[in-house]
This record gives structure tokens, sequence and C-alpha cells, in this order.
């Protein structure tokens, strides 16, 4: 670990070891909750791994702001809130625990919808009709943009349908990995495609006994 003077030089330079980055945990995890408490945390984010690789998850007070996988650059995803939302970020908290136990249920097959609040602040006009309208694709089932389009009252608007799914600010929760191709095939997906196959073929898999239906 690196320790600075005031006017930027370097003091010390050494390997940070358990105890030094236990201490740096316990000092960040007191100033989030301290931050939350006062009102001056106005999102919070936390990273997880899952089956198709870390994914961002950012909440604000009205719910859950993005999520995002690593293949979109999760800096870039934190840079983008800070400019929109509020410059105001920080990692960690007790706001995402909710959403990140359902996405664990999700990802064993434990849970087929979520039911954690949404903020879709960040979708507007056409590509927020579509994001609302995604969830009702059940769990399990597929649809084709062009069912889509229909759906919001849009039937020739097939690529902004498109378009508004691999902009979703909210991806997993609002299942836009089940919008495929008119003739079947998957198509793109915000997270890789390989990411969207890994997620319809659990969709297929047999639920575990006592999931919360879609």
């Amino acid at each position: 670990m690196t320790v600075q003077d005031g006017r930027g030089g370097d003091v010390r330079d050494t390997v940070a070891g358990p105890h030094e980055e236990g201490l740096l945990a316990v000092l960040h995890a007191r100033l989030v909750a301290r931050a939350q408490d006062e009102g001056l945390l106005d999102v919070a984010y936390r990273v997880v791994d899952s089956p198709v690789g870390r994914v961002l998850v950012a909440a604000g007070d009205a719910g859950v702001l993005r999520v995002a996988f690593e293949v979109q650059g999760h800096e870039a995803v934190l840079d983008d809130l800070a400019a929109r939302v509020s410059p105001r970020v920080l990692e960690g908290g007790d706001r995402l625990d909710p959403v990140l136990r359902q996405l664990d249920e999700y990802f064993t097959g434990s849970r087929t919808s979520f039911d954690v609040p949404v903020d879709l602040r960040l979708a507007r006009g056409l590509r927020r009709d579509v994001v609302e309208a995604l969830p009702r694709i059940a769990y399990g089932t597929t649809a084709s943009y062009t069912q889509v389009a229909a759906a919001v009252g849009r039937p020739a608007a097939v690529r902004a349908v498109a378009t508004a799914c691999a902009l979703n600010p909210v991806p997993l929760l609002v299942p836009c990995h089940r919008v495929v191709r008119s003739d079947g095939s998957t198509g793109r997906y915000v997270g890789g495609d390989e990411a969207k196959r890994t997620l319809l073929a659990l969709e297929r898999t047999p639920l575990v006994s006592g999931a919360p239906e879609a």
C-alpha cells in the first residue's frame, strides 16, 4: 500500500496485508453506512459473480437503477451513473441485499420473477415503453422483436425495439434476454450472445421446488 504526504509524495510503499485490507473494509463499510444514514448516498452499487460473469448492480432510494455486465465496462457504467443520476456513488451498503438475494435465487433455479423496486428513469420514450412491456414475457418463454413492437403499439418499430432491448438499464430484472428473432434464433444481447444462451437454457431447466411463480 502506498501512503502519500499532503503534496503527493510517497512516504512509504508496502503491500497491504490481510490486517490492513480488513481495516480498510471496515472503514469503508462505516463510511457507506454513515453516508446512507445522513442521506448522502444517492447511488449504492456492488459487483457480484454470476453464471454470466461479474455483474454490477446499482440502486438509488427509489429502486434498482442499473444492472450491467462486465463486457459493458463497469467503470464506464459508474461514470454514466455519476453524470446522469448523481456523483454521490459508493460501493457497498445494505440497500442492495434484497435484489442480490433474489438474483442468487434466480440463478440457482428457485425464483422465476423479481419483486424488488426498479427505477426506470434512465429509459425514456419508446425505450421505456419497451422495457415496461418486457416483464409480460413469462419465465421460460420467448417473444420476437416483432411481437414486442406490436405489444407497445408500434408494429413498424422493430429496429427501435431491438435498440431498446440493447439499452435496457436493468437486464435480468427486466428480461430482454427473452426477446428473440422471428426465425427463433437468439439474436444479440447486451451481456454477450453466450450469456443470452445461458439464461434461456437456465429458464428451460425444471424449477427447484417452491420457486416463486412468474
